[in-house]
């Protein structure tokens, strides 16, 4: 007989591809992994996972069983939401890990709808950007992720996640005050490829983002300032250090006045955010309500 519990790590180490990195997400030993991964072993009479110099892969029957782990946790998800539902399943802790924008636009503000509407529900939040907080929801370590598209990201039919769009939003162009853009009512991202460029670091969502328009614009930016905080980026443009796009909603309540806010020129880009839980959890009467209120903050 296969063990669930087993099955969630064979999962965890074809995620992170380390048994070191599996154990961390999972706050085990990774001798402990080893451990149940040797049991899983012996428990289905194949080898599932091939070690190397570069981590953990796994084996051709590693992907059989994997194909069939996914199924099996979404039902088992399934199954812990139809008993907590007999259970009444009115009270309780959920916990949602979402980046610093999120939180302002959609995550509070579904706070709030939640103490009014479902006041035994109790909402942990965590600030967390879009790339980590996925993984977080699949290692167990949230319940709720609020993240964004990106390359790379798990897509929306992923067998492991289920994905619920909430809003899409513009990135504008934000350019100091004495630019020669400043008077333009909008900035074509082709005339910015000699500027210097003021963005988030590699592996943050919005990065790829702005990335992937000036290459679609035709040039590769020159990244001369790295910050994550979009407020230390308005701040590095205001001091003329470069150029930069913003996420729409971030600019909200920032201080403007050393910089001028166009949109772009002609297709603007875009991040999608959405709201992901493990497969078969979206069921579950604490988290269910969690989502309607994201969804109806987002549509407010």
């Amino acid at each position: 007989m296969i063990e669930a519990r087993r099955l969630h790590i064979l999962r965890a180490v074809a995620d992170h591809r380390t048994v070191t990195a599996a154990a961390a997400a999972l706050y085990l030993t990774p001798s402990a992994v080893s451990q149940q991964l040797t049991a899983l072993e012996q428990e289905t009479g194949h080898r599932l996972v091939e070690r190397g110099a570069k981590g953990v892969r796994l084996t051709p029957a590693g992907e059989i069983l994997l194909s069939h782990t996914n199924a099996v946790l979404a039902q088992l998800e399934r199954a812990e939401a139809e008993l907590a539902a007999y259970g009444s399943g009115e009270a309780g802790t959920v916990t949602v890990a979402a980046f610093a924008t999120g939180i302002a636009q959609v995550v509070a503000p579904a706070v709030a709808r939640l103490a009014a509407k479902a006041p035994g529900i109790r909402i942990r939040v965590r600030d967390a950007e879009g790339d980590a907080s996925l993984p977080m929801v699949l290692d167990r370590q949230v319940d709720v992720a609020v993240a964004v598209e990106y390359r790379g990201a798990p897509p929306a039919d992923d067998p492991r996640l289920t994905h619920v769009p909430l809003y899409a939003e513009p990135f504008d162009a934000v350019v100091p005050l004495g630019h020669r853009l400043a008077d333009t009512a909008e900035v074509p991202l082709a005339e910015l490829a000699k500027d210097p460029w003021i963005g988030p670091y590699p592996g943050n969502p919005c990065h790829d983002v702005v990335v992937l328009a000036c290459e679609s614009a035709g040039f590769q930016p020159r990244l001369e300032h790295s910050s994550d905080d979009f407020r230390a980026v308005v701040a590095l443009a205001a001091a003329d250090a470069g150029v930069a796009l913003v996420p729409r909603s971030a600019l909200c309540g920032m201080d403007l006045a050393g910089v001028v806010v166009r949109p772009v020129d002609g297709v603007a880009p875009t991040r999608r955010v959405f709201a992901a839980v493990r497969r078969g959890a979206e069921g579950h009467p604490l988290i269910r309500p969690v989502l309607e209120a994201l969804g109806e903050a987002a549509r407010t």
